[in-house]
């Protein structure tokens, strides 16, 4: 049984993701595709546009046969953690054989070489980004010319290093290597509008599009032709009740936290220096909103994006300390200690048994049967506890976002315990 991998955000899911599906099934001959997606929060530092079972049943409705979660924890983090975090839960899945991803370059020897380097880090390398970073450049900078320093034959290729699927793909990359996971890595070439292309005109147009055309006032009428069929069919049920969320939804929430903390300062929180905590406090009668404050906090060498998956590590509570078990956890044997069911069809039930006979981490169907299962299956205490805590700290994630959802759409506030796996026909 050969078993493709995607790891993905469908936020929200377009014509992109279909053409994705359909030639990752062609370039592996896969039987079946298993999705790794993000769930109330992604990796850019903002809510999904809307809740993970909404986006994990569009997938479904458009041919992916199973969606699994990656916790939060990885989601909001770095290119690497997210990366790494995919990686590893696919890698324990025990049978997927390929990983396709987009890139803007489409060539994965060059990708992999430049995986191989930074993750190898000759001499000459860190030699050289040490030296341009004393000098003042950017560290994606100094990465990018330290790597055409170690490698000249790639200078062609400088370029690759700027653009956010290259930079994603590479550290798929890395990770498999560096775990020396046996996954056949594919990669589709990108097209159609680019990543932060917020035009909705194109075919293809990015997530980043659709998002701001409905965050304008947009109906999803209007965007029919950029959604595939079923996906369509699955938003327009869902906006018929709730409302998208979108980043500054959740303004106040975290206005408040930082008030009622600003006395201690930010810097207990993943990614947060002193610098930055200090501008935070000072800048703290001029917040009028998450995106403004963005742009009024972002400098030469934080970005925007930055500085917002910042301010929801505050909000979500995303301390250092969770990096280092991060760090740690990716030297173990099960850096993502189990892997959480959104939803599967139910023609690919062979999928579903095939992994769960083969799988090294537990699958978790039922939230309320979590703890029973991770004490079966782990034996070790300290994993289980890990596994534990990472498990809180998700449904904590999924109740702030679900608060603000209930909030915007009048209506209650989902459970995570008590919400039903997605199954399709």
């Amino acid at each position: 049984m050969k078993i493709c991998g995607i790891v993905a955000e469908y936020n929200p899911f377009h014509n992109g993701h279909m053409y994705q599906l359909e030639r990752a099934r062609e370039l592996t001959g896969a039987d079946y595709v298993a999705v790794v997606m993000s769930g109330s929060f992604v990796q850019r530092g903002a809510p999904a546009f809307a809740d993970k079972y909404t986006r994990a049943r569009a997938a479904l409705a458009c041919g992916a046969d199973l969606v699994l979660e990656l916790p939060t924890a990885y989601a909001t983090e770095s290119a690497e953690y997210f990366a790494s975090g995919a990686v590893s839960l696919l890698e324990n899945l025990g049978s997927v054989t390929h990983l396709c991803f987009g890139s803007e370059c489409g060539e994965l020897d060059v990708l992999r070489r430049i995986a191989e380097v930074l993750l190898e880090e000759p001499d000459i390398y860190k030699e050289s980004l040490q030296k341009l970073l004393r000098a003042g450049h950017s560290y994606p900078i100094a990465r990018s010319q330290a790597l055409m320093e170690a490698c000249p034959e790639l200078s062609s290729y400088l370029p690759v290093l700027s653009t956010p699927n290259n930079i994603l793909g590479i550290e798929y990359l890395k990770a498999i290597l560096r775990s020396g996971s046996r996954i056949e890595p594919v990669t589709l070439m990108r097209f159609g509008s680019e990543y932060h292309d917020q035009r909705y005109g194109a075919f293809h147009s990015s997530s980043t599009a659709l998002r701001q055309a409905l965050a304008s006032g947009r109906s999803l009428e209007d965007l029919k032709a950029l959604i595939p069929e079923g996906a369509y069919r699955v938003y327009r049920e869902y906006l018929e009740n709730w409302k998208p969320l979108f980043t500054d939804d959740f303004s106040a929430l975290l206005h408040y936290k930082l008030l009622t903390e600003q006395d201690g300062g930010f810097t207990e929180y993943t990614d947060i220096s002193p610098a930055l905590s200090d501008r935070i406090c000072r800048s703290l009668y001029d917040f009028t909103g998450i995106s403004s404050f963005c742009e009024l906090l972002k400098t030469k060498d934080l970005t925007y994006t930055r500085i917002s998956r910042c301010l929801f590590h505050i909000l979500l509570g995303v301390k250092k300390k969770n990096r280092r078990d991060l760090q740690r956890s990716l030297n173990s044997p099960y850096p993502v200690p189990y892997a959480r069911v959104l939803g599967f069809r139910r023609e690919s039930e062979a999928l579903f048994h095939e992994i769960d006979r083969q799988s090294r981490i537990p699958l978790l169907t039922k939230l309320a049967d979590a703890e029973q299962v991770l004490e079966k299956h782990l034996s070790r205490k300290d994993m289980c506890r890990d596994a534990l805590d990472l498990l809180s700290r998700e449904v904590a994630a999924a109740d702030i976002y679900s608060s603000v959802q209930a909030a915007k759409s009048g209506q209650r506030m989902r459970n995570e315990y008590s919400t039903p796996l997605v199954i399709l026909p």
